[in-house]
């Protein structure tokens, strides 16, 4: 028996592994609570800080859902660059249809970082009046216990509570490849990693108590890294703190999405993982379970069995699982799925392969590049949206 067939089958066996017991680690994290969480009597205002940019399909509906938290006592502040962009109209809507809760939307264009994002934060953080504030995407579908929900992840020990997006509402093949990505491939490992005192924060959602980012010098040190959640997770972990995710993640609804739409998105992340956590980056490429099933048809005969049945074996534990998980979480699963997460597995080499060859990206018309961070250097400075 050659060499190369050892690797093969033992490469099939060990990266199937990992993957099943990424599943069972992430599973009792990731399944959505039966009962709406309720606030607790002596439950402390929140400061809730939106940056907009921009309108997408249902900005509408994640807006809307801000205004009707069941929450008792939290404010609203969105924040955007540019008084024309279209997401004020949206904001201002709201505000008038709800005079019932306290909202404000502020808007300037101060550039203390490279990143755009949180350069439209920082006025958010700054004018919030809480303890306790969470920064959040507008993509974001927050259901009515959103901030219990997050609320209650908070330990002794933890620096930071976030949530990883869950795709949902997908009306393209496009999109079903993008919530297989963000389902059963980046929540679960997120939350593997998280069980395992691994944790990295996530940007769709971040609870911050306010003391904890200030102790670690303020909200512009988050302009430390590329991106700022990886600016987060390091700036916690230095404190001897520790990142947590929520019990059951939150929805973001795609709605329609293109090939291109999707590749720029993971070609970027990949990018920002590369850049700012680069050895945990590394053995990503193990992840992918179509190398695994190529693996195990050239393995099979370490194993005495017919190619076919050891690839199909791999497959069905891979996918098998995966189709379980999103089953217990109560995720997206059609038979689309299946297909989906197959195209998912055949980019993720290349997306891996570009990460390492690539700086250059651009985020919302914004051109940034992982060359040269804005700790480290100036980033381009090409006007913020």
């Amino acid at each position: 028996m050659s060499a190369f067939v050892q690797i093969a089958a033992g490469y099939a066996v060990v990266a199937t592994a990992l993957q099943a017991a990424s599943i069972a680690l992430a599973a009792p994290k990731c399944r959505k609570p039966r009962r709406r969480a309720a606030a607790p009597a002596d439950a402390p205002p929140v400061s809730l800080v939106q940056p907009l940019c921009g309108v997408e399909a249902f900005s509408d509906a994640t807006l809307e859902a801000t205004f009707t938290l069941d929450y008792p006592d939290y404010e609203l502040i969105f924040c955007v660059a540019r008084a024309e962009d279209p997401a004020s109209a949206l904001a201002r809507g709201a505000m008038e249809r709800h005079p019932e809760r306290k909202a404000r939307l502020l808007v300037g264009d101060d550039r203390p970082s490279a990143n755009p994002k949180l350069n439209n934060v920082i006025k958010g953080w700054k004018a919030a009046r809480c303890d306790w504030i969470i920064i959040a995407d507008s993509n974001v579908l927050m259901p009515p216990d959103y901030i219990q929900r997050m609320m209650a992840s908070w330990r002794s020990g933890v620096g930071i509570v976030c949530a990883p997006p869950i795709g949902s509402a997908p009306e393209s093949f496009a999109a079903e490849i993008e919530c297989a990505f963000l389902n059963t491939y980046e929540a679960r490992w997120q939350y593997a990693a998280d069980a395992c005192g691994l944790g990295f924060a996530q940007g769709k959602s971040m609870l911050w108590r306010r003391d904890v980012l200030e102790a670690g010098g303020g909200v512009e040190r988050l302009g430390e890294e590329i991106a700022e959640d990886a600016a987060a997770t390091k700036l916690v972990r230095r404190a001897g703190l520790r990142p947590r995710l929520t019990a059951g993640p939150f929805d973001q609804p795609l709605g329609r999405r293109t090939w291109a739409n999707v590749w720029g998105r993971q070609a970027r992340w990949a990018r920002l993982r590369r850049a700012t956590f680069p050895l945990f980056f590394a053995p990503e490429i193990v992840t992918s379970g179509l190398l695994a099933i190529i693996a195990a048809a050239f393995g099979a005969a370490a194993f005495d069995l017919s190619p076919v049945r050891f690839a199909a074996a791999i497959a069905l534990i891979w996918y098998g699982g995966e189709a379980a998980l999103a089953l217990v979480a109560g995720w997206r699963l059609t038979p689309a799925t299946v297909f989906a997460c197959l195209l998912r597995d055949a980019t993720l080499p290349w997306l891996w392969l570009q990460a390492w060859m690539i700086d250059d990206f651009e985020w919302r018309g914004h051109a940034m590049s992982t060359a040269d961070e804005s700790a480290h250097g100036a980033l381009s400075r090409e006007p913020h949206v």
